[in-house]
């Protein structure tokens, strides 16, 4: 039975960044299963505000007019979103809230949200019209975080208190199975492991594009002391030290750019650490295909989807072994290093032999890889998880208080509270406006011939 699905994050497009495009992604490819799909995220500066559909796939998105705290996250609270979250939720019929990203605000109220409202069953011409209590809610926890730090007690807390209220987690290695479980204090049979994907005709090797007379060493990332710029900080002069045929290649921006300037100008490397700055998304494959190594240095990750475009560019990764990177390509595609400056050097010195030596072939890597990770199996992993998740008993909201109170002496008596005057705020809500007089969103006939004809 196809569903009405909601996905649900602070962090969309246009931002661009790996959960944005794995929501991104993912919503086409559930569009194109049959499912109803629509996006809800915050606004992003006064002219995008409402509804907008993207082209060329029509996917719609809710750009809500809450405002932003910092990073693109807004600020954490549980009931500004309630009345824009009931409006939607019953002109779009949605069934399932699908929440992604630790940091997402709108992500965790979702979660809180969707135990008040009664939904049917089926709400397209195949639907059989039967009423159901309860949103079902999924999440996808995409990062890694610390136990110990002020941050991250901080935001495991306010995990833990929304996965109370999940009916399903994914995360996208085994290594942030075990990081959420822990983080989350949830049993860890109830987490799905499904990996992030990439469409790999868009990573496609042309060796043509490399300069024959160096050795490049690409890094694309965002600057800062999470993705391990410190790190590439000591270990680029050194390289270039023991090997003048090698050169760097640095994308991205962020706070990390002022240390890579200085070390650039203190060694006297110009001509051998190019830093592009931020680059577009549409050319990221085309600085990839300058070189021929990949250099990771993250000193936390949970999947690495940019190591992952790169292989599939034909590039030779080298990466830190850290989080969920071990996972995700075979041994002889990668070079690991610990989160240690002279480690990386030694590993980087080994990647450069393997390439001077020619045992790594770019065509071979990407055809490897468009095996390896693809959206259409993604994508039905995803919905096997929708299935458990709809054919999983109604829980009433006093199980769900329970839940909450399992966090603690202090923690889950306040998360009931907050949960009790949300319900009170939502009685307001529909004494204001009933809900029956919320005009319903008719269904599209394209959408609802694609789910007859995969059904039959």
């Amino acid at each position: 039975m196809p569903y009405n699905i909601a996905l649900v994050s602070d962090f969309f497009l246009p931002v661009v960044g790996g959960v944005e495009v794995h929501i991104y992604s993912l919503g086409i490819q559930l569009q194109k299963l049959g499912h109803k799909v629509i996006v809800i995220t915050h606004s992003h500066a006064p002219e995008r505000i409402g509804i907008r559909y993207l082209a060329p796939t029509n996917l719609k998105v809710y750009h809500l007019p809450i405002p932003v705290l910092t990073s693109s996250a807004t600020l954490p609270n549980y009931l500004t979103f309630l009345p824009y979250l009931r409006n939607i939720v019953i002109r779009e019929q949605i069934q399932i809230l699908h929440g992604h990203a630790t940091l997402s605000s709108m992500a965790h109220e979702a979660m809180f949200h969707a135990a008040f409202f009664d939904v049917p069953c089926g709400t397209t011409a195949l639907g059989d019209g039967q009423v159901r209590r309860g949103i079902r809610t999924v999440f996808t926890d995409h990062s890694l975080f610390e136990l110990d730090s002020a941050v991250g007690v901080l935001t495991n807390k306010l995990l833990a208190g929304a996965l109370r209220n999940a009916d399903a987690v994914i995360c996208v290695s085994h290594a942030g199975r075990e990081n959420t479980a822990l983080r989350a204090q949830l049993d860890p049979h109830l987490i799905y492991v499904i990996p992030n994907a990439i469409a790999p005709y868009k990573f496609t090797p042309n060796p043509a594009l490399a300069d024959a007379s160096w050795i490049t060493i690409v890094v694309v990332s965002r600057l800062v002391y999470r993705k391990g710029i410190d790190l590439l900080v000591a270990a680029a002069p050194y390289i270039c030290e023991m090997f003048p045929d090698v050169r760097f290649i640095i994308g991205g921006d962020g706070p990390k750019m002022v240390e890579l300037e200085q070390m650039r100008e203190m060694y006297l490397l110009q001509d051998r650490i190019e830093l592009l700055g931020a680059i577009p998304p549409g050319q990221v494959i085309d600085v990839l295909n300058r070189g021929q190594i990949y250099l990771s240095t993250s000193l936390t990750e949970a999947f690495g989807i940019s190591i992952i475009e790169a292989a599939s560019a034909g590039l030779f990764i080298v990466s830190t072994k850290v989080g969920g990177v071990p996972e995700i390509l075979p041994q002889d595609m990668i070079e690991f290093a610990r989160p240690d400056a002279d480690d990386v050097i030694t590993a980087l010195g080994n990647a450069i032999n393997i390439i001077r030596s020619g045992k790594h072939d770019p065509i071979t890597a990407h055809e490897r890889l468009k095996g390896m990770y693809s959206w259409s199996e993604v994508t039905q992993r995803t919905e096997r998880v929708y299935d458990h998740v709809m054919a999983a008993e109604d829980k009433s909201l006093f199980e769900r208080m329970a839940r909450l109170l399992d966090l603690g002496p202090f923690y889950g008596p306040i998360l009931c509270i907050i949960t009790a005057v949300q319900g009170v705020f939502l009685a307001v809500l529909d004494w204001l406006q009933p809900r029956d007089r919320i005009d319903m969103v008719p269904d599209i006939p394209a959408r609802i011939e694609r789910a007859s004809k995969r059904a039959q």
